[in-house]
C-alpha cells in the first residue's frame, strides 16, 4: 500500500470517462477510480436497456442502437427519471420481477468475475494494474461532486474499439490488423490462466502503450458448462467481425476480415480453447467451481 494517494488525484477535479452498468468510472491523466452504483440505480439502468433494446428498431435513425452501444446524457437523464420509480417500489417486489434475476444475476457474476481477476490475472499485465493507499477525498465531475477511494487503476488510453476506428480513419489497416491479433493473443493469455471471458466486446479491451488490458473482469468464468454454451453461440455467427461491430472498419479490406473471421472460429472452438487451457485443470462437470463464473 502506497501512503498516500498520488497528487494528480487530488491536485483537481477528476473527470467522468465512462460507465457501465454498476460503475461509473472518473480519471486523471494516468489513473482512475470508481463509484459503485446504488442497487436502485443498476435496476433502473436494467429496465431501461431491455426498453430500448424493445424499441430500438422503431427509433429513428438507428438512435436507439448508439443509445445502447455509447451511453450519453440522454440514458443518464432516463436513468434518473426511471430510478425515481424504481425507488418507490420495495426492492422486494422488483426482486421478484425479471429485471430482479438479470439484477441477481449481474451481481453473482460481476463479484466472481473480481475474485477470478484477483486469483488467476493480477500481476500478468492482462488487466490495469492497481495501486491502494489510505482512503482519501477526491473530487469528481458531476453528481455527487466528491468520491471516498482507497485504490485506483492504471489508465488506458483507449478502448480498443475507439482505437481501431483512430487507425481506420488513418488508413492504416496493417495497425488495425496487428491490434486484433494482439486481441486474439489477449484471449489466448487469459484460457492459458484457466479463466474465459464471455464479455467479449471491442469496448471491454483497452490500449495501454503497446499493450491491451481486460477492462471489466465481470464476464470471466472457469465453468466448462458456461464456456461450452459460449463457444456454441459463437459458432452460430456467420461473421464474427461484424458481430463485433467491426464491419464499417473493415469494409475497405475484406482480406483482413476474412483473416480475422478465419483465425477467430478456429481459436473459438471448445477444441480451441481446451488447447490453451492448463492441463491440471478439470473441464466440463468435473470443475469444483461449477455452478460458478469464471
Amino acid at each position: 500500500m502506497l501512503p498516500r494517494a498520488p497528487e494528480e488525484l487530488t491536485n483537481g477535479k477528476l473527470r467522468r470517462i465512462g460507465e457501465g452498468i454498476g460503475r461509473v468510472v472518473y480519471a486523471s491523466e494516468h489513473w482512475v477510480v470508481k463509484r459503485q452504483r446504488s442497487p436502485s440505480a443498476v435496476l433502473a439502468l436494467i429496465l431501461l436497456w431491455k426498453f430500448v433494446r424493445r424499441i430500438q428498431a422503431a427509433l429513428p435513425g438507428g438512435l436507439g442502437a448508439r443509445l445502447l452501444r455509447r451511453p450519453g446524457k440522454q440514458i443518464r437523464f432516463l436513468r434518473v427519471l426511471v430510478q425515481s420509480v424504481v425507488s418507490l417500489v420495495p426492492r422486494g417486489l422488483w426482486m421478484m420481477t425479471h429485471a430482479g434475476e438479470v439484477w441477481r444475476l449481474y451481481t453473482a457474476k460481476d463479484s466472481r468475475g473480481y475474485e477470478l481477476a484477483a486469483e488467476h490475472l493480477v500481476g500478468t499485465g492482462l488487466i490495469p494494474a492497481t495501486i491502494q493507499f489510505p482512503t482519501t477525498t477526491v473530487r469528481v465531475g458531476g453528481w455527487p461532486g466528491y468520491l471516498n477511494v482507497e485504490e485506483a487503476t492504471e489508465r488506458v488510453s483507449s478502448t480498443l474499439d475507439r482505437h481501431l476506428e483512430r487507425c481506420a480513419r488513418l488508413e492504416d489497416f496493417d495497425a488495425v490488423e496487428k491490434w486484433l491479433m494482439r486481441f486474439l493473443d489477449l484471449r489466448r493469455s487469459g484460457w492459458s490462466r484457466g479463466v474465459f471471458s464471455t464479455d467479449a466486446h471491442l469496448k471491454n479491451y483497452g490500449v495501454i502503450g503497446d499493450r491491451l488490458v481486460l477492462l471489466d473482469p465481470g464476464g470471466l468464468t472457469k465453468n466448462w458448462d458456461e464456456i461450452g454454451d459460449r463457444l456454441a453461440w459463437e459458432s452460430s455467427v456467420e461473421a464474427p467481425h461484424v458481430q463485433l461491430g467491426l464491419g464499417p472498419i473493415l469494409a475497405p479490406r475484406p482480406d483482413i476480415a476474412d483473416r480475422f473471421d478465419n483465425r477467430w472460429r478456429e481459436l473459438l472452438t471448445e477444441e480451441g480453447v481446451r488447447r490453451h487451457w492448463p492441463s491440471a485443470t478439470p473441464h466440463r462437470g468435473l470443475s469444483p467451481s461449477a455452478g460458478r463464473s469464471s
